[in-house]
């Protein structure tokens, strides 16, 4: 059986904000990688992104194999395997009656899943936690975000371990419960307003938006990884 494992990230600097994706595709003798950019997004809609282009890709460069998609959004992997079942039964609403965000990501998303049936398999992947791949990934996404140049490997699955050896990505790295900081400058100020998530990076623009709105939720966080966890967290109270 011949497979070809995935790793995707998506990341965007505010939300929404500036955004970029990455993706690595690996067979056992061959390592492509991509990424992406788009302003304004926000950090779901470039995961999703990330998902729908690498899939994409394998269709049409790798057919026949079975894919291992590895993906650290809670978001993704919940859509993928319930959520959009729900939806679309429900004429592409959710549980509290509102429109499905980014409905036009998650039907190319569909279309690809359902093509790919049982040679997609899903797998959960804890972001930011020093998985090599993942880290690659994120460091493409948040490169392609801010807008800087990115040199894409395409190449010998024995050359891109080499590579990543000698250079390891750079990603943050998830706070112990012990050690986490919870004092000084703000990364971003999260926010659940009137059933959607927003990501400013200033106390004033988050309490313009809070202020006053029956059932709003707030949090300020330290470190990108804080963001994207919370912006998951509020992303899945609208979805239950």
């Amino acid at each position: 059986m011949k497979i070809l494992t995935i790793y995707t990230d998506g990341a965007s600097r505010g939300n929404p904000g500036p955004g970029g994706w990455g993706a690595v595709l690996m067979s056992d003798t061959k390592v492509v990688e991509l990424s992406g950019a788009q302003n304004p997004a926000t950090n779901n809609q470039m995961e999703l992104e990330a998902v729908i282009k690498s899939l994409s890709y394998a269709v049409s460069h790798f057919p026949g194999y079975t894919i291992e998609l590895h993906v650290d959004s809670t978001y993704v992997l919940k859509g993928i395997e319930s959520w959009l079942n729900s939806w679309i039964r429900n004429g592409w609403m959710t549980s509290l009656k509102k429109p499905v965000e980014n409905k036009s990501q998650w039907q190319k998303l569909l279309r690809i899943r359902d093509e790919l049936g049982k040679k997609l398999n899903l797998n959960k992947v804890a972001g930011h936690s020093g998985q090599i791949y993942n880290d690659r990934c994120d460091e493409l996404a948040v490169k392609s975000a801010l807008g800087e140049k990115v040199k894409l490997f395409k190449g010998s699955l024995k050359d891109y371990k080499n590579l990543l050896e000698e250079n390891p990505p750079k990603s943050e790295i998830k706070k112990s419960s012990s050690g986490s900081k919870k004092t000084g400058p703000a990364y971003s100020y999260v926010s659940l307003v009137d059933g959607k998530v927003y990501a400013d990076k200033t106390w004033a623009e988050c309490e313009r938006r809070v202020k006053g709105k029956k059932g709003a939720k707030y949090k300020k966080v330290f470190s990108k990884a804080e963001e994207t966890s919370l912006v998951q967290d509020y992303t899945l109270n609208t979805l239950l």
